[in-house]
């Protein structure tokens, strides 16, 4: 599914954070003036789609959750997360590619600098484009009583990232021009899959966070 390049807003200081501003340390009038520029255009580089499906959890044991439609998920830590869902919300989503090729284009032309930049822009485009996604999951979840639980992605914690093939071949429809290569990596880059579990208010679902068990504490995916 489409999705209109309006409802995009990047964070100036997320921004930043990406190219080692962060910390109070505090960027130039140069990079500032570049970061607002390429803020104010970078939209015509989006084609922002995505997909998703809903299906129903058959069961889930110790480090295996199985899916109607024959889909087998293996992961420990995704097991927990949906050990109390009634469904899963499966996705997938791009940017597109005509923002990396730019990036790829400034990089061959050594204005590293700028490729810095709009390759951030791209990572940040990309995480809001998963949030729009998660929220329109959310909205159909609260239609039939239901809480989501977190994002969950293969590349997360235990979870293989070979497993997007399951992700993919539960989707059947895939956003427009999004493949996987041979050490199932997206293509193009700016792409993100994964699952939400869907369940009931009662049981705790919201709450369950992977990464307050997890050793990785300079892990870049961590969250609070």
């Amino acid at each position: 599914m489409p999705i209109s390049n309006e409802q995009f807003e990047v964070d100036i200081q997320q921004i930043l954070n990406r190219i080692g501003y962060e910390d109070g340390n505090e960027p130039s009038t140069r990079i500032l003036s570049l970061v607002n520029d390429y803020i104010d255009n970078y939209q015509e580089f989006l084609a922002p789609s995505y997909a998703y499906t809903v299906k129903d959890i058959i069961s889930t044991n110790y480090n295996q959750v199985k899916i109607e439609g024959n889909i087998v998920l293996q992961s420990f830590k995704l097991t927990r997360l949906l050990e109390r869902c009634k469904k899963v919300a499966i996705f997938a989503l791009t940017i597109g590619d005509s923002l990396e090729e730019m990036v790829d284009y400034l990089a061959r032309m050594g204005l590293v600098l700028k490729a810095s930049v709009l390759d951030a822009i791209g990572s940040g485009s990309a995480e809001k484009l998963a949030g729009l996604v998660e929220d329109k999951i959310k909205a159909i979840a609260a239609i039939e009583g239901f809480v989501i639980s977190r994002r969950f992605s293969p590349g997360y914690c235990d979870w293989k990232v070979n497993q997007q093939r399951m992700l993919f071949q539960a989707l059947g429809t895939l956003p427009h021009g999004v493949t996987l290569t041979d050490s199932c990596l997206m293509v193009p880059q700016k792409s993100v899959s994964g699952i939400i579990g869907l369940g009931l208010p009662n049981k705790e679902i919201e709450k369950y966070n992977p990464c307050t068990s997890c050793a990785k504490r300079e892990c870049p995916g961590r969250r609070r």
